[in-house]
């Protein structure tokens, strides 16, 4: 039909842990939604995977995004900007990218990480 209905999920090294709301007919999908959970002190990795969802069957995975502890540590104060997806399947080829803004925040409390889910085109 031309369009989507997408939402994204984010991972802590493969463990879901947020869900974003789905935007209905879009290519183009606003969330302005953020995020902040606890961040075990031994994870590798945090990944958005931008998903269609399907009411017939199976949802789709449209792209997903990866930054790991290496790429957060190179950017002490945050990283924020526009993504290119990446492919999840090696046969499928993936257009598009998702404006993020992704921070691990320190405190007594331990480690947080505050995830802000912006748009995507």
């Amino acid at each position: 039909t031309g369009s989507s209905d997408p939402y994204c999920i984010v991972k802590i090294d493969d463990e879901a842990i947020i869900r974003t709301a789905t935007v209905w007919k879009t290519l183009s999908p606003f969330w302005g939604e953020e995020y902040e959970v606890h961040l075990q002190p031994t994870f590798h990795s945090v990944s958005i995977y931008v998903m269609d969802e399907d009411a017939l069957s199976r949802d789709d995975v449209i792209g997903k995004v990866c930054i790991t502890r290496d790429m957060l540590a190179e950017h002490p104060k945050g990283y924020s900007g526009w993504v290119s997806l990446s492919e999840v399947d090696p046969d499928e080829e993936v257009q598009g990218e998702i404006h993020l803004c992704v921070e691990v925040l320190g405190g007594p409390g331990g480690r947080r990480l505050r995830c802000t889910v912006l748009e995507a085109r």
